[in-house]
């Protein structure tokens, strides 16, 4: 059933759980934001949730990015051929500094308009926008770490990533104390304190990883002349590969909006209820999205060796991790809902929806380790990336949405089923990822 192949569990686990910690300090953050703000004020929690999905938004085109740039340098890094991990580095880069700015250049000339697209809560978009206006200054910084992350990851070195991000926590929480309520003589700043905390933390990391590539890293050797001039043809090539992943990140973020913004016109309370169930979601499934990432590493790797068929019976193992991951990440998710639910000051109302949401996301998860670990870590890491693309444009724009959208302005049904119509993708997903999977006609040549 399983692999007899201690280089391969040792590989796998190692990396599963730095890239989990460093998901964990990462969510982390934005817990810490949540909790701080949720003792400052209900609105403010509810406001700086709403930008929060800008930042998802973001997040997942970076990562679309960075799985582009995965596929590519993982099977450059299985030939030893440096000069191409250098050249996707290059392309990479580039790519998501634009896009960064793209996202950057809406919401800092049109704050108010953007948030109101996600909830008609005056109030909480008037908090929302004081934090917006100075938070999204970092995006572009954000493009540049963790696109270097993303390079660094492809040649197995990962534990970098768990620094940065530990120092951005420890940075982000004393900050928050000291701007958000106004301890030890700092100004009381509230939303504004959050963003200047995250901000400060956000430069420092980009530091960090700039001064480990110039002084410690010895696999690529980057170096800021690499960024100059960019090969046509290979970037001819990435864009054909890793357009679809691109778009299918992109997609995902824009319906993770959508869903905010189906679930911020149903009361301040379904919208604080949503953002600490997000949040604590996000922390509990980073060995899921662990797993996935080392899970493309090894396999892009392995067919960058040619070791094409002999995979096979490492991906069944795989499959069988995929789901242990999920209903150890559901039952303690299950075990755990209440006692983080204790340090939130919210209301009765949003503490019910939260934990009534928390239930779905116990089961949910299931799926979610499953079908997401199968199609982003093993499928498109084979260069299959166009089948993501389209099933996601499928689930989530043909059924979930419309779905969810019909449950709650037309039929007007409660909170709860409205969020596992939301939420439904995740277990119907499973089917097509397992047929796919192990069809292992996602095996492609880059």
């Amino acid at each position: 059933m399983f692999v007899k192949d201690k280089n391969f569990y040792r590989s796998l686990f190692t990396m599963t759980f730095t890239i989990a910690l460093q998901n964990v300090i990462v969510f982390g953050v934005n817990l810490a934001d949540s909790i701080m703000l949720g003792s400052f004020s209900e609105e403010a929690l509810a406001g700086v949730s709403l930008v929060n999905q800008i930042q998802f938004l973001l997040q997942m085109i970076i990562t679309g990015v960075g799985a582009g740039t995965l596929i590519f340098s993982s099977r450059a890094w299985g030939n030893k051929d440096i000069l191409t991990i250098k050249k996707i580095a290059n392309i990479a880069m580039k790519t998501a500094v634009v896009l960064s700015l793209v996202i950057f250049i809406p919401v800092f000339f049109f704050p108010g308009q953007v948030l109101s697209l996600l909830s008609n809560e005056q109030a909480v978009v008037a908090e929302g926008i004081k934090y917006l206006k100075i938070i999204c200054f970092t995006y572009p910084i954000f493009a540049i770490t963790n696109t270097l992350l993303s390079t660094l990851r492809s040649v197995e070195t990962v534990r970098i990533g768990f620094y940065v991000s530990l120092s951005t926590l420890i940075i982000n929480i004393c900050l928050n104390y000291l701007l958000i309520f106004g301890n030890f003589g700092f100004p009381q700043m509230g939303a504004r304190g959050a963003a200047v905390a995250t901000t400060v933390a956000r430069i420092v990391e980009l530091l960090i990883v700039v001064l480990y590539i110039k002084f410690k890293d010895k696999k690529i050797n980057l170096r800021l002349s690499d960024y100059e001039k960019t090969d046509k043809e290979l970037f001819k090539t990435y864009l054909k590969k890793g357009t679809p992943v691109l778009a299918s990140n992109t997609m995902w973020g824009f319906a993770m909006a959508m869903q905010t913004a189906i679930l911020g016109h149903l009361g301040q309370a379904t919208i604080t209820a949503g953002s600490i169930a997000s949040t604590v979601f996000q922390i509990m499934s980073v060995v899921v999205y662990g797993c996935a990432n080392a899970s493309s590493v090894i396999v892009s790797k392995m067919i960058g060796e040619n070791k094409e068929k002999s995979c096979k019976p490492y991906v069944k193992t795989l499959q069988i991790i995929y789901v242990l991951t999920g209903l150890a990440t559901g039952a303690v998710l299950f075990l755990i809902k209440d006692i983080i639910l204790s340090f939130y000051d919210i209301s009765p109302e949003a503490g019910g929806l939260a934990t009534r949401f928390l239930l779905i996301l116990c089961v949910t998860v299931i799926g979610t380790s499953y079908q997401m670990s199968c199609l982003t870590g093993i499928v498109v890491s084979g260069g299959d990336t166009t089948f993501i693309m389209k099933n996601d444009f499928i689930f989530m724009w043909l059924i979930v949405l419309p779905v969810s959208a019909l449950f709650a302005f037309v039929l007007k049904l409660p909170p709860e089923f409205v969020f596992i119509a939301l939420k439904s993708d995740q277990i119907l997903k499973c089917p097509v990822a397992f047929i796919k999977t192990n069809s292992y006609k996602w095996i492609k040549k880059l």
